[in-house]
């Protein structure tokens, strides 16, 4: 059996290595792809300085983009030489920080002309997150095809979301405006202000600034509840649960991207999680707070079959999804790019961008 070089975390808070494993030849509806592109997130640091739900040695990576090499018999809508994109979890061949992947074709989307694979790895994980946390952590309607003119009950609603620069904020702005939500709010550093508004926000405040939250329901005072509808993508137990749990008033639904940070990983210090919500802020009686579980988001069918390999790609061709900006790891090595983004996302690198990076080039 052939074998590839994977990046694989292999204790808590230890260096990565270079693990060796089997290529998987695709069966039934599965793509065997050679992944050139991959994306970092947060949760690769959960996992390797927190031990998040990890069995040692793991390989990381959700996020991959590349070339198909090999169709399994069913497969229905790619062929090899096409260039995809996609977000997978479940096992290890569907990690993305290793030379291959073989992955059900349902976990990928085909690249759109115009575009390249580094920016479309910026999407797959947190746009899934997005349509997954508002249609069954929030309950509010996203239909596909989305209506010509879509006018959701909650229109004019206010919306909160917490973390409008991060990745997972950044597209929920954009897909709620499209599907026709209005009064959207978000919190950010001040200099990125003016790009959340280009993407659908109507007001964004300083989440740093120590009267934020008297000043979100300032403005939307009228409302009862003021926000009845909270997307939480940071989930810090300092950062924003403390913050929004004075904001949030009965009746108020609260969606908050796990695991909780209690405390933060450090060069020196090792990080806490949690993966329960309420125990971790002070909540008025009515509001209900659910964590949001990204990885259960195929329990919907018609997500699992039409999400990354339809409605993802039609967003991003269509213009109404923007790839985050990325800011490129260099390395002369893939373990040393894989290192090196995650070490930058410990010391928190990034602002309003993606870290992206070279897998293989041939």
């Amino acid at each position: 059996m052939s074998i590839h070089k994977a990046i694989a975390t292999v204790a808590i808070r230890a260096p990565l290595e270079i693990i060796e494993v089997p290529t998987i030849q695709p069966i039934d509806r599965e793509v065997r792809f050679r992944v050139e592109w991959t994306a970092s997130t947060p949760l690769h640091l959960h996992q390797n300085d927190g031990g998040l739900l990890v069995e040692h040695p793991q390989i990381l990576g959700g996020n991959s983009a590349g070339t198909v090499l090999e169709v399994g018999p069913s497969v229905r809508n790619l062929k090899v030489g096409d260039k995809v994109f996609g977000f997978g979890f479940a096992e290890q061949k569907h990690k993305a920080h290793q030379e291959y992947v073989t992955i059900p074709e349902t976990s990928l989307s085909k690249l759109p002309p115009g575009f390249s694979l580094q920016e479309a790895v910026t999407l797959p994980d947190n746009v899934v997150t997005v349509f997954h946390s508002v249609t069954k952590d929030l309950s509010l309607p996203l239909p596909w095809p989305r209506p010509q003119e879509p006018s959701p009950s909650h229109a004019n609603s206010p919306i909160l979301i917490w973390g409008g620069s991060s990745s997972c904020g950044q597209y929920a702005l954009q897909i709620l405006s499209h599907w026709g939500y209005k009064n959207l709010i978000t919190t950010a550093s001040p200099s990125h202000h003016a790009y959340l508004r280009t993407l659908g926000a109507a007001h964004v405040f300083d989440y740093r600034d120590p009267d934020v939250s008297k000043k979100i329901i300032e403005a939307v005072e009228k409302e009862s509840p003021a926000i009845p509808f909270v997307l939480d993508c940071i989930g810090s137990k300092d950062g924003s649960l403390a913050q929004i749990a004075e904001i949030a008033q009965k009746g108020a639904r609260v969606a908050v991207l796990l695991p909780v940070i209690l405390k933060d990983a450090t060069d020196d210090q090792a990080p806490e999680y949690a993966m329960i919500v309420k125990p971790h802020a002070q909540w008025a009686d009515g509001v209900e707070v659910r964590g949001v579980r990204t990885h259960f988001y195929q329990e919907n069918e018609f997500f699992r079959e039409q999400l990354q390999p339809t409605i993802v790609p039609a967003l991003l061709a269509d213009g109404i999804i923007k790839p985050n900006k990325q800011k490129i790891v260099e390395g002369k090595t893939l373990l040393e790019r894989g290192q090196n983004a995650l070490d930058m996302l410990r010391r928190k690198e990034a602002s309003a961008e993606r870290l992206v990076w070279r897998v293989s080039s041939e």
